[in-house]
């Protein structure tokens, strides 16, 4: 019922820049909270940004000052500016929302399928 798909991700060297975007579809009603997550091979999936439907925004110590989270709720879309982007910044991200729909009106929690950022010379 509903899809969120990312996109943005790709090879930048350290120092450089990408934008994500993560555009949810389908019969939604509603979106609350909108997170970003990121995961390497043998690690947990961690927290990188949050964001409310009213814009307060939170933001991992490893990123923050680096990276900015924000929406658009008419296009019911999030999207993470990384900026300063280190080789420790490599990793599937991952954009999750909060998500009630017009047949079902609470909210669960849907995923992206992840796209791969990798930051080297």
């Amino acid at each position: 019922q509903v899809q969120l798909v990312e996109s943005g991700g790709g090879l930048v060297q350290p120092g450089g820049s990408l934008r994500l975007s993560c555009a949810a579809s389908g019969s939604i009603f509603s979106i609350n909270t909108m997170n970003w997550y990121r995961q390497t091979p043998g690690k947990q999936r961690e927290l990188v940004a949050t964001i409310s439907r009213g814009g307060t925004t939170n933001y991992a110590d490893s990123v923050q000052g680096r990276f900015t989270i924000s929406r658009d709720n008419a296009q019911s879309t999030v999207y993470l500016q990384m900026n300063s982007l280190k080789p420790e910044d490599t990793a599937v991200y991952y954009c999750n929302a909060d998500v009630a729909t017009i047949t079902y009106l609470r909210y669960v929690t849907y995923w992206g399928q992840g796209t791969q950022v990798t930051v080297q010379v």
